[in-house]
């Protein structure tokens, strides 16, 4: 993997990280606990794949970071508290995330479903301050719906109770293609709709090129997952293996075996290489040319990442 886009992905997973601290801060009141409940997994580490794509998109467009920060915080405290939730004993019943005890291994139950609470609506206060504060208010605010309908019944939450479905049957490839696209991949698209609309690029030919980027490494990161349940290593994951052939569900996996899923996902790299060569077309600045590439690196390392 090449040391300077590791050093750079770095560098942005740190900046988010400092924006994450710095907004969702500990208080000294009587509901205290809920802050470190929502702290404590908020900033447990995690690639902030998320916000560095809203950032590197952003970047594509010609707009600066701090100018998308706001909504690419946003999405990840909803993806916080989308993990907070799938660990509870109703829906993944997982004790560990991260390497250490899910938020409701180390606070409780009810803790950490309000905690998943608090940074879902605390979400939305960050990104609605972004809008107000934009000099696009159109835009941020275009970025705010797009949020919601991402996380939303459409998006996420959708996916979500697809799969706790397909848990109960086998499901056919068209089903769990788009249970993913879905439950992984709204918010993997959504940090490219926020930076279109940021940006006031939304339905042009270059977010159609990001879009089309987005779709595909969100549909290969899960495909990776499955790979992942299989033959990952708990010490580096963080988390225990095997859930998904313990639980019965239908993943890739199932459906193509270890070597077919692995062909997959080659291809849809591959397509994500084309889509980053086709939005260089359009880059008219270095740092547009070099947003292009990061983001080509960035498909290669969510194909050979091993957590």
């Amino acid at each position: 993997m090449n040391n300077e886009f590791i050093s750079k992905l770095n560098d942005i997973a740190e900046q988010v990280n400092l924006y994450l601290d710095k907004n969702v801060a500990s208080k000294d009141n009587l509901q205290k606990v809920v802050y470190e409940a929502m702290r404590y997994s908020l900033l447990a580490g995690g690639k902030r794949i998320r916000p560095v794509l809203a950032i590197e998109a952003a970047a594509v467009f010609g707009i600066t970071a701090e100018k998308v920060m706001p909504f690419a915080c946003a999405i990840e405290m909803i993806h916080t508290y989308s993990l907070i939730h799938d660990d509870l004993p109703a829906m993944d019943n997982d004790d560990f995330r991260r390497g250490r005890p899910s938020c409701h291994k180390q606070f409780d139950e009810a803790t950490a479903i309000l905690a998943g609470d608090a940074l879902l609506t605390m979400a939305f206060e960050i990104a609605s301050k972004g809008a107000i504060e934009a000099d696009n208010v159109r835009g941020g605010i275009e970025a705010v719906k797009h949020i919601a309908y991402c996380a939303g019944t459409e998006g996420m939450i959708g996916g979500q109770i697809v799969d706790l479905d397909a848990e109960t049957r086998k499901i056919s490839e068209k089903e769990l293609i788009y249970l993913c696209e879905r439950k992984t991949g709204a918010l993997l698209r959504v940090p490219v709709m926020v930076a279109a609309a940021v940006a006031g690029k939304e339905n042009t030919s270059e977010a159609d090129c990001l879009l089309e980027y987005a779709d595909t490494v969100g549909l290969a990161f899960q495909i990776k997952d499955d790979i992942l349940d299989v033959e990952g290593d708990i010490n580096v994951l963080g988390k225990p293996i095997g859930s998904d052939k313990q639980e019965g569900k239908t993943t890739f996996v199932t459906l193509h075996g270890i070597e077919g899923s692995k062909k997959i996902l080659r291809e849809l790299t591959e397509k994500a290489f084309k889509a980053c060569d086709r939005m260089r077309n359009f880059c008219k600045t270095e740092k547009q040319k070099e947003a292009c590439e990061f983001l080509r690196e960035l498909a290669v390392f969510l194909l050979e990442r091993n957590y």
